[in-house]
């Protein structure tokens, strides 16, 4: 399909099972937009990220659903540990868990954003995804020093595949050992990938690589309809240093 001939969808918001146009018709400048407007139901959201899509737009505007080519990607056993990031993780200096402040996650990220340029979380955002929390869909890991929340991550589950969408730090490498922490935890029970959404330096460092959109829906079609070992709704909220073992 020529780019002339790609029309954004706009999603009608009271109608949240509306279909997604394919994946394969989102935009190439800029790259990945596929519709606009609808909802932020769990209903709307999760159908969106079954099939490659995800909200992503600032304050002010309408609701952007977007499906990038190449999409970043990470299958759990690449996960890459530097050697100062290993030697973080044994020194022990962050507490680690799972679903104890999902809120004030979503809301750090927001924060870290807002004094960025682009997107960011916005409020509209942040209470749809508290919501999929609330239906144990979306989880957060959080790193504290003592009692202070100092860094941390969120996303959604469907099947064997875990849907990651933003981190935030206060502290050195407190988000890098939030996310080791879950691939971890994830190889444990079985999740076979973990989408990144869009390049960063960050994730690459970490073992993240490009794929194609296609090659990524194909892989949605495999893990999502698979269940893993354990959900993570149902995971102690305690997470050990993986290093300890």
């Amino acid at each position: 399909m020529q780019e002339s001939e790609r029309i954004l969808r706009v999603l009608d918001p009271d109608l949240p099972d509306q279909p997604f146009p394919p994946a394969t018709s989102a935009l190439h400048d800029p790259d990945g937009l596929l519709a606009i407007d609808g909802c932020l139901s769990p209903t709307r959201i999760l159908n969106a990220y079954r099939h490659g899509i995800f909200p992503w737009y600032s304050e002010g505007e309408p609701i952007l659903w977007w499906s990038p080519d190449p999409r970043l990607i990470l299958f759990p056993d690449d996960l890459i540990i530097s050697r100062s990031l290993a030697k973080t993780l044994r020194r022990k200096k962050f507490t680690v868990t799972l679903n104890q402040a999902f809120p004030e996650v979503i809301k750090a990220c927001g924060n870290l954003r807002k004094n960025q340029e682009g997107t960011w979380i916005t409020d509209e955002m942040r209470l749809a995804y508290i919501k999929l929390h609330q239906l144990g869909v979306a989880h957060s890991i959080e790193t504290w020093i003592d009692k202070e929340l100092v860094g941390g991550l969120y996303g959604l589950t469907i099947g064997q595949v875990f849907f990651g969408e933003s981190m935030f730090h206060k502290k050195t490498d407190a988000s890098k050992v939030a996310f080791v922490h879950l691939v971890e935890l994830l190889k444990k029970l079985n999740f076979k990938l973990i989408d990144c959404q869009v390049r960063t330096d960050h994730l690459i460092s970490l073992g993240a690589k490009e794929i194609s959109r296609e090659h990524f829906l194909a892989l949605l079609d495999q893990y999502c309809e698979s269940s893993p070992d354990k959900t993570l709704e149902n995971t102690d909220s305690q997470l050990s240093n993986f290093s300890d073992k």
